[in-house]
């Protein structure tokens, strides 16, 4: 089945969504950061952090900026990518972003 022309993909309305708000973008990624805790969930947030960075510019010109190369870029915000927390932060810098830290809310009862 080819693609209608002109239709959108929802990765493509996606990206598009995210870079025309960024509080939308902001709480996209915070909820997928939030599935880095479990490594079975983990793919998730890496997508969600590469889905932000097409939407801030591309994924060639956030790693041109973050000082690493399109491959490892790719390579890192894969599925199966595994991010040293130096990538991490440089990626985050460079579409407007930073890494906080909040105390984690357990029920008890």
């Amino acid at each position: 089945m080819s693609k209608l022309k002109g239709a959108v993909s929802h990765h493509e309305r996606e990206i598009a969504e995210l870079s025309a708000d960024r509080e939308l973008a902001v709480e996209y990624l915070k909820a997928a950061m939030e599935s880095l805790d479990n490594p079975d969930d983990r793919a998730a947030g890496l997508l969600a952090l590469r889905t932000v960075a097409e939407a801030y510019g591309g994924l060639a010109a956030v790693a041109a900026e973050a000082g690493i190369s399109r491959e490892s870029l790719y390579r890192t915000l894969s599925p199966k990518g595994n991010p040293t927390l130096k990538t991490l932060l440089a990626v985050l810098k460079t579409v407007g972003l930073r890494l906080s830290v909040e105390p984690e809310h357990h029920v008890h009862g």
